[in-house]
């Protein structure tokens, strides 16, 4: 249970908020499809009597995973396994992926279609390496403010700061953690106003 108050709260409402949470679980002791009705009734009235301020906070809070849908990421890795899982769980979450096997396609694909929101790329690739691509991704004005997530099979701290010191944004290690993932793109693609 977490309460989140602007203030304590005294002896009397512990107290009562301890007796309504004592009812629920009777109420729905027999049943937990029961007890989630009940609270969910509950936050319901709860929703309902905050201001509309509050309310409006709680639908954007509630939207959150919408941040991602609809916007175009370029995928670089060399490595059609990699390719394959990562542009699946992109595109379950509404972003449009585009695909490039090495740095020259990156540089090409950026060229080609200047809406891209974030660069996803491998350090790691045959012809032109994520490293190389990222500093020439930099060197054009258009881009300097593209969000880049390296991808890097090694976590060394040394490999970490070769990525950022050629311009990457943030890094990802591999494996990929999928919600790590989508962490970083909300950070690097902050809702459009």
């Amino acid at each position: 249970m977490i309460v989140y108050t602007g203030g304590n709260l005294t002896y009397n409402e512990e107290a009562e908020l301890m007796r309504y949470l004592q009812s629920i679980i009777i109420k729905g002791a027999r049943s937990p499809e029961r007890l989630l009705d009940e609270v969910t009734l509950f936050l319901h009235k709860v929703e309902t009597e905050l201001s509309e301020d509050r309310q409006a906070m709680l639908h954007v809070s509630r939207s959150r995973d919408r941040v991602l849908d609809g916007r175009h990421v370029l995928l670089v890795d060399d490595d059609i396994r990699n390719i394959f899982s990562l542009s699946s769980v992109l595109e379950h979450q509404g972003l449009k992926v585009d695909i490039g096997r090495d740095g020259f396609e990156a540089i090409d694909m950026l060229d080609k279609q200047p809406d891209i929101d974030v660069v996803l790329i491998d350090m790691m690739m045959p012809g032109m390496d994520g490293v190389e691509a990222t500093r020439r991704i930099r060197k054009d004005a258009r881009f300097r403010k593209l969000p880049i997530i390296a991808i890097t099979a090694k976590v060394m701290k040394d490999n970490q700061e070769q990525c950022l010191a050629a311009g990457a944004s943030d890094y990802l290690a591999k494996p990929i953690d999928v919600d790590r993932l989508y962490s970083l793109l909300r950070v690097w693609m902050p809702r459009r106003v």
